[in-house]
């Protein structure tokens, strides 16, 4: 009896368990001052370039941050309709897609129609995909599964092959000067310019926050409480009264709403858009990125679409290899780590935080004891 209690003990005291115990006894106004110094590096890693996380001179650095700043806020998306909602969506880059081709129409030169400011698309990529993301959820979300799967599947092949087929889109060829948000440097060039990473580096890390923001409070409010319902048991939910259809429709929704925005940010970066992006491997790598940080935890997703995004970065020198080291990476990752990076926790919801600590006078249990017994002896048992 020895061992088991003396490895429990040690366990507690892990560095990991107490600072969680230390986060978590923390009210959430405290929270965001701690993460201020967090945020602060955040965005000084394209400036400090360290050389362990450097991609040059293969790719440049602040380039390959925006793409996985990108690439994360896509994953975020996903990880309402896959992680909180429990809805498997293979076709989540034909909403992505959507997003980019939205920006591009009402942007660049090579469109007919009538042209606004950049920053007007966005909103409007959201809106749209959003609305595309009721178009399909509607007649589709009472599927579930790998029937479900299939189906988004189809959409997203259906997406890129309508920019092929539709000639306003011009297919392979592409819509190019997509347009940008405003600003000149003192030398007349554009701020925000395709080979200048760190301004769309900065500003697609202030959206996250902001979709973070969002998000966080969906989660502890009816909306994400009925989610995590569907995710573990939908026939369960539906007999205790909760709209399983309603709710699913929103997560589509919102998670197509965000992967719009993606996209409008990605034509906007690149400034040019054509039908090659939004294929199926592109869709996967979403999805890949969602369980590699941790299915339903929206720190680890960040984190799972960054690497994701910043291996074959990396290793663009050693191009023959790259591939291998990033399909290596991820297989050892799900070997040792099946349930992602920061895989997601039961956490107590909307405002049972504040009353555990009333009750119980400290924070969230993170053991399986019970909070309400004694604490097991340290000492060997006779």
């Amino acid at each position: 009896m020895t061992a088991p209690i003396t490895r429990r003990s040690a366990d507690r005291t892990s560095p990991i368990r107490l600072f969680r115990t230390w986060w978590n006894n923390l009210s959430r106004p405290q929270q965001w001052l701690a993460l201020i110094p967090l945020v602060v590096l955040i965005y000084l890693i394209p400036l400090i370039n360290p050389p362990l996380l450097t991609t040059e001179p293969g790719t440049n650095f602040p380039i390959s941050m925006a793409n996985a700043a990108r690439f994360a806020l896509a994953a975020l998306g996903l990880n309402i309709v896959v992680g909180q909602a429990g809805l498997l969506d293979l076709g989540y880059v034909g909403f992505f897609a959507v997003g980019a081709y939205v920006a591009a129409m009402f942007t660049s030169r090579d469109s007919m129609l009538h042209h606004v400011p950049y920053l007007w698309t966005l909103p409007m990529a959201m809106v749209i995909t959003a609305f595309f993301g009721v178009l399909l959820g509607t007649p589709t979300l009472r599927l579930r599964g790998d029937y479900l799967a299939i189906v988004t599947l189809g959409f997203g092949e259906i997406v890129r092959l309508l920019a092929t087929i539709i000639t306003p889109l011009k297919g392979q060829v592409g819509l190019q000067e997509v347009g940008h948000p405003p600003g000149n440097t003192p030398s007349g060039q554009p701020i925000f310019a395709a080979s200048n990473g760190l301004p769309w580096y900065w500003l697609i890390v202030t959206v996250i926050i902001l979709i973070l923001l969002i998000v966080g409070n969906l989660e502890r409010s009816r909306v994400g409480r009925a989610w995590v319902a569907i995710r573990e048991d939908e026939d369960v939910a539906q007999i205790m009264g909760v709209p399983a259809f309603t709710f699913k429709l929103w997560a589509f929704a919102i998670g197509a709403a965000i992967g719009g925005l993606s996209g409008a940010l990605f034509a906007g970066q690149i400034g040019f858009v054509n039908n090659q992006g939004f294929n199926v491997p592109t869709s996967m790598l979403f999805v890949a990125a969602v369980i590699l940080g941790g299915s339903g935890n929206k720190v680890g997703v960040l984190l799972g679409a960054f690497l994701v995004s910043y291996i074959p970065d990396r290793f663009t020198l050693r191009d023959e290899w790259k591939y291998v080291i990033f399909g290596a990476t991820l297989i050892l990752l799900m070997i040792f780590r099946s349930q992602g990076l920061l895989g997601a926790r039961q956490r107590l919801l909307a405002y049972g935080r504040q009353a555990y600590r009333s009750l119980i006078g400290r924070g969230e249990q993170l053991s399986s004891d019970s909070p309400f017994g004694a604490a097991p002896a340290e000492g060997p048992v006779q």
